[in-house]
């Protein structure tokens, strides 16, 4: 599967543009403002319905006008296209097709054209809060377990409502432990389904993160990534039950899966405190490839991957290990950002593979490209 083109109306500084691309590799390059990254996140739009940095779809409009709009054309490896359009008009409600046909719910197009975004912006992976690593576990499960999924969402939701609860209690100067019995059922059933399933997917992905982090870190560095829990599947419910009068104090849900949080670990410290700039970024590159070899194993194709500024602070070594092991077949579309042409060049001069390079912002505009 490859993103074949493009088309961006209004979206962030594009007013209108269209680019086509190469199958393999294609590379973006300018000045930093210019729009690169811009791109990249159009295309992100693209997989995910929405943008890798902002939260609110209208901030995405170009300024001074009343909408964007992002059409993308797909080509399967059977060689069948399909449209995927992104539509969204200020204080209306964002508007997603496939194939001319709208969504009746967005999380019905995740993992349907699976992608992985290595960006500066994942340093905050390790140097964040924990919510950020909750938030980046369930995009790369929900991608390929739809039902992970709905168990994720129907628990947000039931979360949201207990706490609701716990406000209105206190507001109101009663308590009613029977209404909140009905949440409690639903918090510990989906909890327990997708801490599971949680710990069954970092059981399995540790061992190819290790392996990437091995061919772009050293071999010599050990890494590891820990999954802490406040609860245990066996004893969910009593911990809910435990917590009752800190929630009722704290006016909201103490315990949960959505308390649940990653440790990230080098050679035996965590690597937040003791990692260096440059094994830290390794550290979370080697985790997005991971993601990417794990996806594609379990969809059966490759996702695409962007690389966002990847060179920033990884020395020239790092650099070609990690633009070598994208350049192989066992990867498959790439999208590279960089604000050096001579680099991009000189680094695809010494290698026979197909790729297009753009010059962001765009020099004529029929967005054509040069080899």
């Amino acid at each position: 599967m490859y993103l074949q083109k493009i088309v961006l109306t209004s979206f962030k500084n594009y007013q209108q543009e269209e680019f086509i691309f190469s199958d393999k590799i294609n590379c973006f390059v300018g000045n930093n403002g210019t729009g690169k990254t811009n791109l990249l996140d159009a295309i992100h739009y693209l997989s995910f319905c929405k943008s890798f940095f902002s939260a609110l779809d209208s901030l995405n409009i170009r300024h001074g006008d009343d909408f964007f709009a992002l059409h993308g054309t797909f080509e399967r490896d059977t060689g069948t296209r399909e449209l995927i359009q992104c539509i969204q008009k200020k204080n209306q409600r964002k508007r997603f097709l496939l194939n001319k046909k709208e969504y009746d719910r967005l999380s019905d197009h995740i993992g349907n054209f699976p992608l992985v975004m290595i960006s500066p912006y994942d340093r905050d992976l390790i140097n964040d809060g924990s919510e950020l690593r909750r938030r980046y576990i369930d995009s790369v499960i929900s991608q390929f377990d739809k039902i992970y999924l709905d168990d994720l969402i129907h628990y947000n939701k039931a979360l949201a409502q207990r706490n609701y609860l716990l406000r209105t209690f206190v507001e109101n100067g009663f308590f009613d432990e029977e209404a909140l019995a009905v949440w409690d059922e639903q918090l510990i059933r989906r909890g327990q389904a997708v801490g599971l399933k949680r710990e069954c997917f970092l059981k399995k992905f540790i061992p190819v993160f290790r392996h990437f982090f091995s061919l772009i870190g050293g071999e010599d560095e050990q890494v590891d990534i820990n999954y802490i829990s406040q609860v245990s599947n066996s004893t969910y419910g009593e911990c809910f039950r435990n917590a009752l009068q800190a929630d009722r104090t704290a006016q909201y849900t103490t315990v949960g899966i959505h308390k649940d949080d990653l440790d990230f670990i080098l050679d035996g410290f965590p690597v937040k405190k003791f990692g260096s700039q440059g094994q830290q970024k390794s550290f979370v590159v080697a985790i997005k490839l991971a993601q990417f070899e794990y996806t594609c194993q379990i969809k059966g194709f490759k996702p695409i991957l962007l690389l966002d500024d990847v060179f920033d602070k990884l020395d020239d070594l790092r650099v070609a290990q990690l633009i070598q092991l994208v350049s192989k077949n066992s990867f498959g579309q790439v999208f590279i950002t960089d604000t050096s042409e001579q680099r991009i060049r000189s680094i695809f001069d010494a290698m026979e593979i197909d790729h297009k390079i753009f010059r962001i912002p765009v020099p004529c505009t029929d967005g054509s490209s040069e080899n």
